[in-house]
């Protein structure tokens, strides 16, 4: 072991100790300062307490298992010596083990934690002897302040989790670069083997049939079509490598013109779907039928668009009757594999195989979006803290009044505990809303105040308002918080003038003044601005430090936009060229020889064109990985955001080749989503078989 690596363990467990100590630290201040001395179970309790404190952060429900024992112990001391509780050392522990339980465990665990810590309390104060009412209020107040221990811990676990997030998010920048460049390349391989190679095939098979049968009227026919697939298909690539073409527009009506088009028998039994998953419908059925014109040349097809479990899904089903293959060489074993990715991208799953004497193609994409499963209790994250304000502010109140012992007694009748316990929930229960709505609750704060001091005036018995005032404006104060930073400038100082206003009446009428009242509560007021205007103040830096931080993050994302942009559109240009050079020149002299009435030559190039088009599509799965790194195989990053590309072999074809080759794409930005991809195989149960290997055989999987 190298020393640097000595040194860092010795720095971890120094910084895990040295809190562990705390306890300890606080029980011997306490002594020195004049408080009762410690007796040996009183610093036996607290040992315990700081042992149990070394392992917080990796077993932190036995940490506080361990210090609720040291205050237990402490208690049990205590009652058999028939004297008071002595130390505060356990205590100080039970705090610091349940924030610890907060910050590294789960919320539900820490929660029971809270309850196990407040039950602990009253078991704790049963033993030293306090009356019922006392046993309560301890509960309630240490329920209450385990509720702040926990919404703390919680929020630290929260940025930790934030700031990891944002350093994977900085990190991955290149990978979600590679990652957008990749799929701009499956995305351009889908639409460039759906809509050019569809229209291809049909012109190969109408020759090929016209040709074989040397019929006039199926000559002209296949003429005619040649030349208007051959029209198409350049003006479909030309759309293709325009700039920012996306796919759109298709509706489950075009599947009806498609099915027509080629003959097939079609039924349809809704009307309407969602763009994306009509136009995945379109695509599966699209492919289905350009494979039955490839390998059951002149079978009947049924195509079928149906509803199922009561309308969530959508299924699409093609079946053809079987037949004879129209030409060999025409499938590369990349469509069925492209397409069970995309109705899988989708949300849904493609099967596809024989049935009887022909083959069935089969899809189930969904029509509704699934509702999100929410696990229950849920933790609404930042306003789980504004709750647990709630909790703290209630549980002060009500066990302040419960452990209170002179008067006046917030219970001693039903009127006046009710209207108590009905003005603490008021005055503590706006902290929910302290975000989303600073104003209102704010002014439900101050009627609360205000109504207390009308109570006052009544000599109802309860606490006096400027009594509650100063154990509770820390609710006013985080309103004010809230108002600086959610609120403009001229009503947040309208916030504070209110807070102030209504606490110096509070306490004016106290009855420790004396004199002018209206002076008292003008000068109150005043004084009580001065921490307003503070708390306001450090609103408004966390304001602005967030907006920072906003700007800081909306610059980084457009930064990586336009290099994205750059990278898609040079991929984009990229592929332009070689389909002008390649593709597009045999489908333009597929038109120019069915003009010239040569139908021989107008399928011999579109066998070529079809060719050119296999083999970009082939270059453009397999050559993934000189996008993501040097090779085959390769993987780049092997954490989140990470972009790696696999190349197999299937049946003897290697990644690149014609066919036998299918190439995975993984890629992932901040631990977020993955795109799979698999396109061609050779023969085997990986993918597709290869076109033409045995009779029968087809290029899907």
């Amino acid at each position: 072991m190298t020393r640097r690596c000595v040194g860092e363990r010795l720095t971890r467990a120094g910084a895990a100790a040295v809190p562990a100590l705390t306890p300890a630290v606080v029980q011997m201040c306490v002594t020195v300062s004049g408080g009762p001395p410690a007796g040996p179970p009183a610093l036996a309790a607290t040992a315990l307490g700081c042992a149990a404190l070394l392992g917080r952060r990796t077993r932190p429900l036995a940490a506080l298992a361990g210090t609720l024992a040291a205050v237990l112990a402490a208690a049990l001391a205590a009652a058999l010596a028939g004297a008071p509780a002595d130390t505060v050392g356990p205590p100080v522990a039970v705090a610091l083990a349940l924030y610890a339980l907060a910050v590294h465990g789960t919320a539900g665990t820490a929660v029971s934690g809270v309850a196990a810590t407040a039950l602990a309390a009253a078991l704790a104060a049963a033993l030293t002897g306090s009356p019922p009412r006392h046993t309560a209020g301890t509960a309630v107040v240490v329920a209450g302040c385990g509720a702040v221990l926990w919404a703390a811990g919680r929020s630290r676990r929260r940025r930790a989790a934030d700031r990891e997030a944002v350093r994977a998010h900085r990190a991955a920048s290149g990978a979600a670069v590679r990652y957008e460049v990749l799929a701009e390349r499956e995305r351009f391989a889908a639409e460039l083997h759906d809509a050019a190679a569809h229209r291809l095939t049909g012109v190969v098979v109408s020759c090929a049939a016209a040709l074989r049968l040397d019929r006039p009227d199926l000559t002209r026919d296949a003429l005619r079509h040649a030349a208007a697939a051959g029209r198409g298909t350049v003006a479909e690539l030309d759309r293709l490598t325009a700039p920012d073409t996306r796919p759109g527009g298709i509706t489950l009506a075009d599947i009806d013109t498609l099915a027509a088009r080629h003959g097939a028998d079609h039924t349809r039994t809704l009307d309407t779907a969602p763009p994306a998953t009509a136009h995945t419908a379109h695509r599966v059925v699209r492919e289905a039928l350009t494979n039955a014109q490839r390998y059951a040349s002149g079978a009947p097809v049924r195509v079928a668009v149906t509803a199922r479990d009561t309308g969530r899904l959508l299924v699409v089903t093609v079946t053809d009757g079987g037949g004879e293959r129209s030409a060999p060489g025409l499938g590369g074993g990349l469509g069925i594999p492209g397409l069970r990715s995309a109705v899988g991208a989708a949300g849904g799953t493609l099967t596809a195989g024989p049935s009887g004497p022909g083959w069935t193609v089969r899809a189930e994409l969904p029509l509704t979006a699934p509702l999100p499963t929410r696990r229950w209790p849920a933790w609404p994250g930042p306003a789980a803290r504004d709750w647990a304000l709630v909790g703290l502010a209630t549980a002060l109140s009500l066990g302040v009044a419960l452990l209170a012992t002179g008067a006046p007694d917030s219970f001693g009748g039903p009127a006046s505990a009710s209207a108590f316990v009905a003005l603490s929930a008021l005055h503590a229960a706006p902290l929910a809303v302290r975000r989303r709505a600073p104003e209102r609750g704010l002014a439900a704060v101050l009627l609360a105040l205000l109504l207390w001091l009308g109570c006052d005036l009544a000599d109802w018995g309860g606490p006096p308002a400027g009594d509650v005032l100063l154990v509770h404006w820390w609710v006013e104060l985080a309103f004010v918080r809230s108002a600086g930073e959610r609120l403009d400038r001229g009503r947040g100082l309208a916030a504070v003038t209110a807070v102030a206003a209504v606490g110096g009446l509070a306490l004016a009428r106290g009855t420790g003044i004396s004199g002018d009242r209206v002076a008292a509560w003008a000068v109150l007021s005043a004084l009580l601005a001065v921490p307003a205007l503070f708390v306001w103040a450090a609103g408004r830096r966390a304001a602005r430090r967030r907006a920072v931080r906003r700007a800081d993050a909306d610059r980084r994302r457009e930064l990586r936009a336009r290099e994205t942009g750059a990278a898609v559109r040079a991929q984009r240009e990229r592929f332009a060229a070689g389909l002008r050079d390649t593709a597009r020149r045999h489908a333009h002299a597929v038109a120019e020889a069915a003009d010239a009435g040569d139908l021989a030559a107008a399928r011999s190039e579109a066998r070529a064109a079809l060719t050119a088009l296999r083999d970009l599509l082939v270059e453009l799965r397999a050559g993934a990985g000189a996008v993501a790194g040097p090779g085959p195989g390769s993987a780049v990053g092997p954490g989140p955001g990470s972009v790696a590309v696999r190349a197999g072999v299937g049946g003897g074809g290697r990644a690149g080749s014609g066919v036998g080759g299918w190439v995975a794409v993984r890629a992932g930005v901040g631990g977020g989503g993955r795109m799979d991809g698999r396109a061609g195989a050779g023969g085997g149960a990986r993918g597709a078989v290869r076109a033409g290997a045995w009779p029968g055989a087809r290029g899907t999987a």
